[in-house]
């Protein structure tokens, strides 16, 4: 079962843009082999963060208000929000400790 939340253009700002907590943002698509490599890591951090982050998940060939408005040409893209701002992102898959490290930076 997944412990990520599901985001959708309409449900967007709710869930990112206003939340009270830090949000990492995986834009991700069923096709996308790196997408799927990453997944596992970020179900793992949302365990290990849960209270001090939030990570959700947009389907990008589902939502493309959001990708437009988030500037994504390339999957995945980590975006890492805090009060409503995009203050970093990470592009393609990375290892654990990086995307461990961005998570660290952004509730620091």
């Amino acid at each position: 079962m997944s412990t990520l939340t599901a985001v959708t253009d309409a449900t967007f700002r709710d869930e990112v843009l206003t939340s009270e907590i830090p949000v990492v943002v995986d834009i991700w698509a069923t096709w996308c082999g790196p997408c799927r490599q990453v997944a596992p890591l970020l179900e793992q951090l949302a365990v290990e963060y849960d209270g001090r982050a939030k990570i959700v998940k947009v389907d990008a060939d589902q939502n493309p208000e959001t990708v437009s408005a988030a500037g994504v040409t390339s999957i995945p893209t980590l975006g890492f929000y805090r009060d409503g701002t995009r203050t970093d992102i990470l592009i393609g898959a990375h290892p654990k400790p990086v995307i461990a490290e961005k998570i660290e930076a952004l509730i620091s």
